[in-house]
């Protein structure tokens, strides 16, 4: 929270006045480096600061952003999976001045798939342009929002007004159903990772999120924080990312290895594919059935 930020700072800049910051050689570059002289400017703008001077003590801390980013669009809908909505619009919820909306496909509440009921704040009719938006995925909600012709004509139409488009996990698939991933660079959940991509005539990059110009894309559920920190790494530059993560103190150690096919037991893996079939393949069936049946 942009709130929260300013303790970061503050403790940032101090850190840095007592001591240098050693380089890491197993870092590309020290998102921390400051100058002993800036450290002196910084330390003393935040000794004088007030609050109509926020703004600029921001901007000396953090440098001016790459897009004045004000809309931030999360598409939701019945059977979204929550994680892939939340994860992204904490991390995105912390750009500067920036009004960031959950936007569903009807009027009313929607239930995720786990159960869980969200407030949308508004609906695709209602929103006519976007600086950011994000498409997360679900399961059978997603399927469906796949074969959504409507649905595909306002991102279309909303993506011509984006400075960044993005989509989580199976949230890729409905990206993809619009026809702007075609011939790009994309990464979506692991399962059936290629034949989905090359359904929509993407390219598989095989990579956790993936960037091909402005549009971004996500592996599964959490890799849609990483793609989101991604984003905000590239308006707002290294330091706002690092302070938002540590706000989130975002720093995964699972208690085991796993989470992709190539890390997870075979019979694990096997046991999964065989419940998404189960799942997938019969919607997927009749939506296609009803897709020719209209044409």
């Amino acid at each position: 929270m942009k709130n929260v930020l300013l303790p970061v700072i503050m403790a940032t800049v101090f850190f840095t006045c007592e001591k240098p910051i050693e380089s890491n050689p197993n870092i590309e570059s020290n998102a921390l480096a400051i100058s002993r002289e800036d450290s002196l400017s910084l330390a003393k703008e935040i000794e004088n600061f007030k609050p109509e001077n926020h703004a600029k003590s921001m901007e000396m801390i953090f440098g001016k952003p790459k897009y004045d980013i004000k809309t931030i669009g999360i598409l939701v809908y019945d059977g979204v999976n929550e994680l892939d909505v939340m994860g992204p619009r904490y991390v995105l919820g912390q750009a500067m001045g920036v009004k960031t909306q959950l936007i569903a496909l009807k009027e009313g509440n929607i239930k995720t798939v786990m159960g869980v009921e969200i407030v949308p704040n508004t609906v695709i009719d209602s929103v006519s342009a976007l600086d950011i938006l994000i498409i997360p995925g679900g399961f059978t909600g997603t399927i469906e929002a796949a074969y959504d012709d409507e649905l595909h004509q306002w991102i279309r139409r909303i993506d011509k007004t984006t400075k960044y488009t993005g989509a989580v996990c199976t949230g890729v698939w409905v990206l993809g159903a619009t026809g702007l991933l075609e011939n790009r660079k994309a990464s979506t959940n692991w399962y059936r990772e290629e034949e989905f991509l090359k359904k929509y005539k993407a390219i598989p990059a095989n990579q956790r999120y993936t960037q091909d110009g402005k549009y971004w894309t996500s592996a599964g559920v959490t890799a849609g924080m990483d793609m989101s920190l991604a984003i905000m790494q590239d308006i707002y530059g290294d330091r706002y990312a690092q302070a938002i993560m540590l706000d989130m103190e975002y720093d995964p150690n699972p208690p085991l290895e796993g989470g992709t096919p190539d890390k997870t037991n075979w019979a694990v893996n096997w046991m999964m594919q065989l419940m998404y079939d189960g799942g997938v393949n019969p919607l997927i069936e009749k939506l296609e059935q009803e897709k020719s049946s209209s044409n």
